[in-house]
């Protein structure tokens, strides 16, 4: 079953598509900037512990992400493979 959640949910090694950015101003632009759109795929790949950054392969490229900033993203899918 899909549902919708911010994409600091996401478990490792699972993936889930954009579906909305909830920021504005110059981070929403960064975030478009390396390929976070509405439709892109996801994958979770490592999970620092204790809320550190978390590495997602984006459109081919593994880019790391704050907790703060990923859970901004809204993504839709499994949380779990």
């Amino acid at each position: 079953m899909e549902h919708i959640f911010p994409m600091t949910k996401m478990d490792k090694n699972t993936k889930a598509w954009v579906e909305r950015l909830n920021c504005s101003g110059s981070m929403r632009r960064r975030l478009q900037d390396i390929g976070l759109i509405e439709g892109t795929r996801v994958e979770c790949l490592f999970r620092r512990v204790k809320g550190g950054p978390t590495a997602y392969l984006i459109r081919g490229a593994v880019i790391a992400l704050r907790p703060a900033d990923s859970d901004q993203i809204l993504v839709a899918g499994r949380r779990s493979i």
